[in-house]
């Protein structure tokens, strides 16, 4: 009998209908939760992150190296050490002037594991001496030493001085080429076998290593060496060409590592300074940022300004400028005596003093050659009557060695020595030479009292208006004047001679400098000698002795006819002679006692506008000057205009009587 199956599901009784799984609220918010979670992350995948920015847009691993984003790198390992290793060892590999990373990992050993363990090898070393002394074999110096070091040892992980670890050591170098990153390897493994630490570069560990000394934390090489905590301390790398001191003033970055060059000149054993750069470096531009930023600090600044280049900046400061030429009204008298000197200092030692220090303007200013070398100088004759006309100078002014103040004194002027000379006999020639700074065409600038006063933080003598054959004349009688105030009072000083090259050219006034840089140091005064003219100022004698008796030091950039002079005066080696040709505006090297480091002078918007000697900028910051001040008078007209117009107003509001005016409209 055939079943028809379509008659069995129709009598078959219809199930009941799906119940409604009830959904409980904190599964729907779960879910809510996850979706929107899931369009956070569809949305951050478009989103450009820091990871994205400074991660490798390639990287290829190859047996010996990587190759990131057209970079080569390499990591070198540490995997033995000398018995004594010296404090800051690894100074300098971090003063390398190229790209490095330095990874250091330490893992702690517990002591009584490493205690258990020197005590078998001390059993074995002493086994090992007493067998050979009972064979009659000689000492081993080796095992003796091991023995002493590995007991001295045990006492100090006994009393807690020294701790365990296993130390690793990484130091993964960059370079553009194969070739320079070979190079940079054997550099960096020169360096530790130097010290007798013996490096390995990773083979096919590559990765591992780049990873070990990126900023993760994680040792993927795990090669480790047993240390104690001495010479652990000994391996930290912040020992470096540093010259950062508590105090002092910002000079510039050390090119090195890129920290802070803050020096106080003062703290050497003398405050004395020498700048050397070729025209245009930015010796100028360095020094005005050094006198702002001491200025700051409290001390007293004297600038001798030979081309009128430190104005802005003393008008910007409220310091005193003053213009010294025939025909100003400022004059420094050379006859001008110290004033207080201190105790023990007696009238008659500073007026010979001050008759020494006159020779030496005379022999400038009317001196005659002398000899087969042609020197400035007098006869003996003459040099004796010039003695004895300065003492009578003095002397015709009741200024004699009887004395016991010079609170009260009137020094003589030139005019006063010129009428001494000329009642003495056999002083003819020298009167005839003389009258031309009294009665002729120098008349203006040395016959005349003293009429600067130093009594401003800043001090500033220009002598851009002097002639040439002027200019040392007015720098010796500026600087003598400059000694005397100081030797008055004590007080922290700079006194800074720019284009110094001028007093190197006479033998006098180069002696005279000489002698104020090895005095100057007791009177708390800081002499900076800047030149251009570095062979003039180097080949003299004087000059060289200047330097030596400057603890503070910077050399710009130097021209090649120069640099060979000053590579052998200061001892540079051939990385530093090139650095000095091959260096930008404001970069050098910066000397400080026995330290020296590159150096690269910056400064602040606002420092910038007030020390620059760029002409364009010079004379953008006029102009702008003239808009402001040409806006300001404006500015003051109008309001002056309306001041008059609301003036008849006022008049007439006083003169307005209610009274009356009330009267007339009624």
């Amino acid at each position: 009998m055939a079943i028809e199956i379509g008659k069995i599901k129709e009598s078959l009784p219809t199930p009941p209908p799906p119940k409604e799984q009830k959904v409980k609220p904190e599964e729907v918010a779960l879910k809510k939760e996850r979706e929107l979670l899931e369009e956070e992350r569809i949305y951050h995948k478009g989103v450009v992150t820091v990871k994205d920015i400074i991660s490798p847009a390639a990287f290829e691993v190859r047996p010996r190296s990587l190759l990131l984003s057209g970079v080569y790198v390499r990591t070198i390992f540490i995997i033995t050490y000398p018995r004594h290793i010296g404090l800051g060892w690894s100074a300098s590999l971090i003063n390398l002037n190229k790209t490095f990373d330095v990874a250091m990992f330490f893992y702690p050993l517990k002591a009584n594991i490493i205690l258990k363990q020197l005590q078998k090898k001390v059993g074995v070393l002493e086994a090992q001496i007493f067998g050979s002394a009972e064979k009659g074999a000689p000492r081993d110096p080796l095992a003796e030493t091991a023995l002493r070091d590995i007991e001295a040892l045990r006492d100090a992980i006994t009393q807690g001085i020294e701790h365990f670890f296993q130390f690793a050591f990484y130091v993964t170098i960059y370079a553009k080429s194969e070739e320079e990153l070979d190079r940079f390897s054997s550099e960096v493994e020169a360096i530790f076998g130097s010290k007798l630490i013996y490096t390995k570069a990773g083979f096919y560990q590559a990765e591992q290593g780049f990873n070990s000394t990126v900023p993760l934390g994680n040792d993927e090489l795990v090669i480790n060496y047993n240390m104690n905590t001495s010479p652990i301390a000994a391996s930290f790398p912040f020992i470096s060409s540093d010259l950062t001191s508590d105090n002092g003033i910002l000079f510039g970055i050390n090119r090195h590592n890129n920290s802070l060059i803050l020096f106080d000149r003062f703290s050497l054993q003398n405050a004395n300074s020498v700048v050397f750069a070729t025209s245009g470096a930015g010796k100028s531009y360095a020094i005005k940022l050094e006198i702002l930023r001491s200025l700051m600090m409290g001390t007293d600044v004297i600038v001798i300004d030979p081309e009128m280049e430190y104005k802005h900046l003393s008008d910007a400061v409220g310091g005193t400028y003053i213009n010294v030429s025939l025909a100003s009204e400022a004059k420094v008298n050379p006859f001008d005596l110290p004033r207080a000197v201190g105790e023990g200092t007696k009238v008659d030692d500073i007026i010979r003093s001050a008759v020494i220090t006159l020779k030496g303007l005379l022999r400038i200013m009317i001196g005659t050659p002398i000899g087969e070398e042609g020197k400035l100088g007098f006869t003996p004759e003459e040099d004796s009557i010039l003695d004895r006309a300065l003492i009578e100078t003095y002397a015709k002014k009741d200024i004699t060695a009887d004395l016991t103040t010079l609170a009260d004194i009137e020094p003589p002027i030139m005019q006063d020595f010129q009428d001494v000379l000329e009642g003495m006999e056999g002083a003819e020639a020298i009167v005839a030479r003389l009258k031309k700074y009294t009665d002729g065409t120098f008349a203006g600038l040395l016959n005349s009292p003293t009429t600067v006063e130093m009594k401003n933080q800043l001090v500033v003598f220009s002598v851009r208006d002097l002639e040439d054959e002027l200019r040392p004349v007015g720098i010796y009688t500026i600087v003598n004047y400059i000694w005397n105030v100081t030797r008055s009072e004590r007080k922290k000083r700079i006194l800074v001679i720019d284009e110094a090259w001028w007093l190197m050219t006479n033998e006098d006034s180069a002696k005279f400098i000489f002698a104020l840089v090895k005095r100057a140091r007791k009177y708390w005064l800081g002499v900076t000698t800047i030149t251009q003219d570095v062979n003039d100022f180097l080949r003299s004698p004087y000059g060289q002795a200047i330097v030596t008796n400057s603890a503070l030091q910077l050399l710009l950039k130097q021209s090649p006819s120069a640099v060979e002079l000053i590579q052998k005066t200061f001892n540079l080696t051939d990385g530093e002679k090139y650095l000095l040709l091959e260096s930008g505006v404001g970069e050098g090297i910066f000397f400080a006692g026995q330290k020296h480091a590159a150096i690269k002078v910056v400064a602040s918007y606002t420092e910038d506008q007030l020390v620059t000697t760029s002409p364009q900028q010079l004379i953008e910051i006029e102009r702008a000057k003239k808009e402001f001040d040409e806006a300001e008078k404006k500015l003051e007209e109008t309001k002056e205009d309306g001041s008059r117009r609301l003036q008849p107003a006022q008049s007439g509001a006083e003169e307005f009587d209610i009274e009356k005016e009330s009267k007339e409209v009624l």
